[in-house]
C-alpha cells in the first residue's frame, strides 16, 4: 500500500485514533529540518504511528514554523497518522489547505475560536478529525460547549510557540478532569515538556497521547527515546474514566 492510500484509508475509517492506546507522538518541529524524511523514518521503525505537526503562524504564537507545503512533501514518504497542531490566529481559514496536504487530524485553539462550532464544522469537512487545544490557564469550561464534539482534547502544558520548555505541573488537574469526562473513543492529548520524568506523571493523570519533541529528537538515539518514553507512559497510564494509575 502507497502511502497516499495509507493516508486516505486513515480518514474513510473516521477517527484514526479512536481506539484508546497510549501513543507517543514525536514532535516533527524538534527535528532536523535538513534530514526531515530521514527523521520521521527513524521514529516510525522505532514503532512511532503518529507524528505531530506544529504550525505556527508568528501571530498567535511569537514564532513561525512550517505550512502546508512541507507537510504535502513529507506525506509522500510515511504511513503516519498526521497530527496537526495549529497554532494559527485562523484556523477556519486555512483548515482546507492543511487537510489537503494530508493531515489526518486537525487541532485549533479555543482561545482563538469564537465561532468554534463552524471551525470544528469547516475541519470534519474537509475530511480530518477534529481536535480542540487549551493554553495552560485556559479552564475545561471554555469548550464545555463542544466538548462531546470532538475526537481530541490538547492540553497545552507549555505555553504554545517554543520548543524545550519546562513543563508546568499546575495543568494535571485538569487532565484529570477532561479524563473523567471524556468517552473512550475521544483522545486526551498534553503537548510540552514531556520527558522521562514528566510523562509518567502526564500519563498518571489519564493523558493518552503524549507529544515529545526534543526528548526524541534532541536524543543521540531517537528510537531508543521514543522507545523508552512509550514504556514509561505505559507502565504510568491512567485506568480510563478515573485518573487512577492502573
Amino acid at each position: 500500500m502507497t502511502t497516499k492510500a495509507a493516508n486516505s484509508n486513515n480518514r474513510e475509517k473516521g477517527f484514526a485514533l479512536a481506539a484508546p492506546a497510549i501513543r507517543v507522538a514525536p514532535s516533527l518541529l524538534s527535528a532536523n529540518f535538513a534530514r526531515l524524511e530521514a527523521d520521521v523514518a527513524r521514529v516510525e521503525s522505532a514503532g512511532a504511528k503518529v507524528l505531530h505537526l506544529d504550525v505556527m503562524d508568528g501571530h498567535f504564537v511569537p514564532n513561525i514554523s512550517f505550512g502546508a507545503p512541507v507537510i504535502s512533501s513529507l506525506r509522500k514518504h510515511t504511513r503516519m497518522i498526521f497530527d496537526a497542531h495549529l497554532m494559527i490566529s485562523d484556523p477556519k481559514k486555512y483548515a482546507a489547505s492543511f487537510a489537503k496536504s494530508g493531515c489526518d487530524h486537525i487541532t485549533f485553539h479555543i482561545e482563538v475560536a469564537p465561532d468554534s462550532e463552524e471551525v470544528l464544522g469547516e475541519i470534519r469537512n474537509c475530511g480530518a478529525s477534529v481536535g480542540v487545544a487549551l493554553n495552560p490557564t485556559t479552564p475545561v469550561i471554555a469548550i464545555e460547549h463542544i466538548l462531546s464534539k470532538v475526537d481530541m482534547v490538547l492540553v497545552m502544558s507549555v505555553w504554545p510557540g517554543f520548543s524545550g520548555l519546562a513543563f508546568m505541573h499546575e495543568v494535571l488537574p485538569k487532565v484529570r478532569e477532561l479524563r473523567s469526562r471524556l468517552r473512550p473513543d475521544q483522545r486526551l492529548e498534553i503537548d510540552g515538556g514531556m520527558d522521562t520524568k514528566t510523562i509518567a506523571l502526564a500519563s498518571a493523570a489519564g493523558a493518552d497521547t503524549f507529544v515529545a519533541g526534543s526528548a526524541v529528537f534532541g536524543a543521540a538515539n531517537c528510537e531508543a527515546a521514543w522507545a523508552e518514553l512509550q514504556r514509561l507512559a505505559i507502565e504510568s497510564r491512567a485506568t480510563p474514566g478515573t485518573g487512577e494509575r492502573s
